[in-house]
């Protein structure tokens, strides 16, 4: 029986990877954004990205040998759970993109991992110290500072659909952590390239059923920016999978913030957005408490590998 290599141990491998799934992600949401400017609802959006992936995850798993692997799953429930709670965190993001500054929508959105840290003591009976749940205080709080100037109620006006667009990527980043929650439940039985293909497929399906719903037929350059939208988020989801191979998770993780100095860039030449003080330094206080959560992860994985090792007999 032969035995399959691990990959090499190549860290700065994986962080380029990863940044390239940052760079990836971040213009496929500006993309989307430009697309909502001219009407294109969220499910239409969300169909083009999970479709035009597939042609391009697909040539990734030929290529890596799993295609097989790729079509089988042993949950088919668990799949669509999954398609479905992930499809809905996709629309609301993309909602949310319509009515928010690029860079204030991407620092909203690392509530992510705050959220992971809650569903995970809530759902899977993870032990959360005074540690991790004083950082998750932390960035909350960090949340209230972005949020602040979205509390002022202005019915139709600007703020107003600001402040639906910051509770539209708020729910987003809920749903995706339960998707996260999930996943981390089923890697132990599917095959990440399973997961990542039938997640596709699934997302494709559902957002069909937004049809009747006022999809809208574009003009061709939006047509091909929601194209493009598919193939990137498609590279990305390559990216940010590779990048795992090569590196420890904690340490590529803190990598993802940087799609916060991408999305500034983005937003001020693209979009003309400049974000505003308080979303500067609440996005700063959150991106803190995401990286002492990550940290206190590894430290946490560092200690149950010792134990694991201490309590394996030897021979």
């Amino acid at each position: 029986m032969s035995v399959v290599s691990a990959p090499p141990h190549q860290p700065f491998r994986g962080i380029l990877y990863k940044l390239i799934a940052v760079l990836s992600f971040v213009i496929m949401a500006s993309l989307v954004k430009a697309a909502a400017a001219e009407g294109v609802p969220p499910g239409e959006a969300v169909f083009f990205r999970s479709f035009f992936a597939l042609p391009v995850i697909l040539a990734w798993v030929i290529w890596q040998g799993k295609l097989q692997g790729a079509l089988r799953v042993k949950s088919p429930t668990a799949h669509v759970l999954r398609g479905v709670v992930g499809t809905a965190a996709m629309g609301l993001g993309f909602a949310g993109l319509a009515y928010l500054p690029l860079p204030e929508a991407i620092a909203l959105g690392y509530t992510m991992p705050l959220l992971v840290v809650i569903f995970a003591a809530m759902f899977l009976k993870e032990n959360v110290g005074i540690f991790r749940f004083s950082a998750v205080i932390i960035g909350f709080v960090g949340v209230g500072i972005i949020l602040a100037p979205r509390l002022t109620i202005t019915p139709g006006g600007v703020a107003d659909r600001e402040a639906l667009g910051a509770l539209l990527v708020l729910m987003s980043a809920c749903f995706a952590s339960l998707a996260q929650i999930h996943i981390r439940n089923m890697v132990q039985v599917e095959q990440t390239s399973a997961i990542v293909f039938w997640f596709s497929v699934t997302s494709s399906v559902l957002a069909l059923l937004t049809l009747p719903f006022g999809w809208v037929l574009p003009p061709a350059p939006i047509v091909g920016l929601l194209v493009v939208a598919g193939l990137l988020g498609g590279f990305g989801q390559i990216f940010l999978t590779s990048s795992y191979r090569f590196a420890e998770a904690s340490l590529i993780a803190p990598f993802e913030y940087a799609s916060m100095l991408v999305s500034l860039v983005i937003g001020y030449f693209v979009f003309q957005e400049i974000p505003t003080p308080q979303v500067l330094i609440g996005a700063s206080v959150v991106i803190a408490a995401g990286v002492i959560i990550i940290l206190r992860e590894r430290h946490l994985g560092l200690q149950r590998a010792k134990s694991r090792e201490t309590m394996t007999p030897q021979g």
